[in-house]
């Protein structure tokens, strides 16, 4: 059985609790259903009326969910429809972008705005998943290693540009005469812990994003076969 299926159980089941990030769990184990055909520990709840199981069209499902919830043939032709080398194109393209962007603020506020990096996570794990059309585990690895690589150069560029400024140089020129063999030195230097947090989230958000949006409602039409994702 689907999680979508065992759903339409224990919500009407007088074991059941809810989740806040799971939704109905099983308050005997602690744990999502995971029978088959039927519950031993099923307890009708009889004051719970008879009505069609409310499914989430906002949130997309995890991976491994997908893939539990579509039969193999299913899940094949959706992945017919992935663009791995597409997606991560246009990925490194806004990310490189965003963090050329990033560096011209921070340089210009004279600080760095650490939330511009939570931005080009999003960014570039959207702009995957709109190309990638993406459902295996790679298009996330590759949103959020895309999204900490665009964060790292929009530090380094803005490095660059406050040497540029402090020198009375080109940008461009600094590039080009800047020592690298400091480069680690000089990140490591301009490190701070909260900016930890931010690459934490921004590399979060870049694997979140990166993945086609299919939700629980539009994994039961396809399963109807009203609608082909």
């Amino acid at each position: 059985m689907t999680r979508i299926e065992q759903l339409v159980f224990c919500r009407k089941c007088l074991n059941r609790k809810r989740d806040l990030k799971q939704g109905f769990i099983c308050n005997l184990t602690g744990e999502k259903a995971t029978f088959q055909d039927e519950c031993s520990d099923f307890i009708l709840d009889e004051t719970v009326k008879e009505r069609p199981l409310e499914l989430d069209d906002k949130e997309g499902l995890r991976p491994s969910e997908i893939q539990q919830s579509l039969p193999f043939e299913t899940i094949e032709k959706l992945r017919m429809e992935q663009r791995l080398m597409f997606g991560i194109t246009s990925g490194l393209i806004v990310g490189i972008v965003g963090a050329i962007l990033w560096s011209i603020l921070t340089v210009v506020a004279g600080v760095q705005l650490g939330y511009v990096a939570l931005a080009i996570g999003a960014g570039v794990g959207l702009t995957i998943r709109k190309v990638g059309n993406g459902i295996d585990p790679v298009f996330g690895y590759w949103g959020g290693g895309i999204s900490l690589f665009s964060i790292l150069l929009g530090n380094f560029l803005s490095i660059i540009g406050f040497i540029a400024n402090s020198t009375g140089l080109g940008y461009i020129e600094t590039l080009f005469l800047f020592n690298y063999d400091y480069l680690f030195e000089v990140m490591k230097a301009a490190f701070s812990i909260i900016d930890l947090a931010f690459y934490g989230i921004a590399v979060f958000t870049g694997y979140k994003f990166s993945f086609r949006k299919i939700t629980q409602k539009r994994i039961m039409a396809l399963k109807q076969g009203n609608v082909f994702l």
